[in-house]
């Protein structure tokens, strides 16, 4: 008898070893790819309709720009400058070392290629008849970015707060997994 409670305490033993090999296992393949690789994101509030809509959840990667630097049109999740504790979804409009120029609805960029202005006139993204409003001219330094919501009329964005430093960029949107019938690679 007691070398059946013994073989059974051993069996248990090796049953909770075992459990506790795949936890840590699984810990070392699953925390490095969450804090380093991609992150889950929900998105709130109405800023980035209809493109991206309240409770859709996103995943960012936050690998890519290691790598290479953002680019227009690129969507990213970034700390929200003013309140770092917040997390804020935009499109980036405006790279560094560039002006940014909105006035009468119309976004103009001007860098070393484009000195007279580029008018972002097919912002294929946005709904149709979407009014840029607001008067501002803002140069950007080497390590900003202006974005802006694609709802521009619902949109805290780089017109009211200013230009986000690339350390703040979290990441990119890579991929939607919700809603299932808006799934998507971007």
């Amino acid at each position: 008898m007691p070398e059946q409670k013994q073989s059974l305490l051993k069996s248990a033993l090796l049953y909770v070893a075992e459990i506790v090999q795949v936890v840590l296992i699984s810990l070392a393949i699953i925390v490095p790819i969450r804090y380093f690789l991609v992150q889950p994101f929900y998105v709130q509030g109405a800023s980035m309709e209809p493109n991206f809509v309240d409770k859709d959840y996103l995943i960012i990667d936050e690998i890519s720009y290691r790598f290479k630097d953002p680019v227009r049109g690129d969507i990213v999740v970034f700390k929200y400058p003013n309140d770092p504790k917040q997390i804020f979804i935009k499109r980036i409009v405006g790279l560094p070392g560039e002006k940014v120029k909105i006035s009468g609805g119309k976004i103009t960029v001007y860098n070393g290629e484009h000195t007279d202005g580029l008018v972002l006139d097919e912002e294929q993204y946005l709904s149709p008849y979407v009014y840029t409003s607001g008067e501002k001219v803002t140069t950007l330094r080497g390590d900003e970015y202006f974005v802006l919501g694609d709802n521009r009329n619902s949109s805290l964005d780089s017109r009211i707060f200013g230009p986000v430093g690339q350390k703040l960029i979290i990441g990119r949107v890579w991929f939607r997994g919700w809603p299932f019938d808006k799934i998507k690679k971007f």
